[in-house]
């Protein structure tokens, strides 16, 4: 029988890579388009925005500002890497009716058939299967071994397939889990930041400093908004493609232990 190719999951390995190049940008968006002189009056980015000009009052936001874009443009980088990395792992065709016909395959003892779906298939799971059905067909070769020791060498095989495909598809999810709580406490220190400087300016001597008031204010509610959308995003993202893994981990169990069970009632 032919050698079955596998499918590789390829992701970013080195998230850093990705957090240096969205700092990069973050910090050219605060300067060049949130700081753009035209957003000011007189043209002047130490002055008060243009009524109405949201980007020259998101640069009011300071130096918290860039820092939370770079977490935001990251979830939104890796929130891409993983789409693409899970739909490679999922294959080309349905999951749950792949795992189907893998098991009507299997109940009528056609492995060959098996065989063609994986290919037919890819995918994490078409590549687990293919490992399974390898070792499957080793034992059935085997007169040395046990039917126990077959079943549990067939179910090793199985578990360490399973293993091999898991880290490739979790990658880079701890870093947005992270970004799920950073995010928010980024806001939440440029809001003390912005707080501070409005008691500053409440306490100069002489006289209340509006233009440093205001700013202040303005510091502590956009780094707010900013905070919580990205904790937003940050969460949603790392619970859709949790629950992606886990469909495709409930596939692999589902098909992995037909092929077990299908090894046990024909030996």
């Amino acid at each position: 029988m032919e050698t079955i190719k596998k499918t590789r999951i390829f992701g970013i390995k080195n998230a850093g890579i990705v957090i240096i190049c969205c700092f990069v940008i973050a910090v050219c968006i605060y300067h060049f388009v949130l700081g753009n002189p035209a957003n000011f009056m007189n043209n002047d980015p130490n002055n008060h925005p243009l009524n109405g000009n949201m980007l020259g009052t998101i640069y009011k936001g300071g130096v918290i500002v860039p820092v939370i874009q770079t977490l935001l443009l990251t979830v939104i980088a890796l929130s891409i890497e993983r789409y693409i990395a899970l739909r490679s792992a999922y294959g080309k065709g349905s999951l749950t009716k792949f795992v189907e016909n893998i098991k009507a395959a299997l109940n009528a003892g056609d492995l060959k058939k098996a065989h063609e779906l994986c290919d037919k298939q890819r995918g994490s799971v078409a590549n687990v299967v293919v490992s399974t059905l390898t070792k499957y067909e080793e034992m059935e070769k085997n007169t040395v071994l046990s039917k126990e020791q077959k079943l549990l060498a067939i179910q090793k095989e199985l578990e360490e397939a399973t293993a091999l495909e898991m880290p490739m598809m979790q990658q880079n999810l701890p870093i947005i889990a992270t970004i799920t709580t950073l995010g928010t406490l980024m806001g939440l220190l440029g809001t003390v930041i912005g707080m501070i400087r409005s008691f500053a300016a409440l306490s100069a001597g002489g006289g209340t400093d509006s233009i440093a008031l205001s700013q202040g204010i303005s510091e502590a509610l956009i780094n707010t908004a900013f905070g919580i959308l990205t904790g937003a995003l940050a969460v949603i993202s790392y619970n859709y493609y949790t629950n992606k893994i886990d469909k495709l981990t409930y596939g692999l169990d589902e098909v992995g232990f037909s092929i077990v069970q299908t090894f046990s009632a024909t030996h």
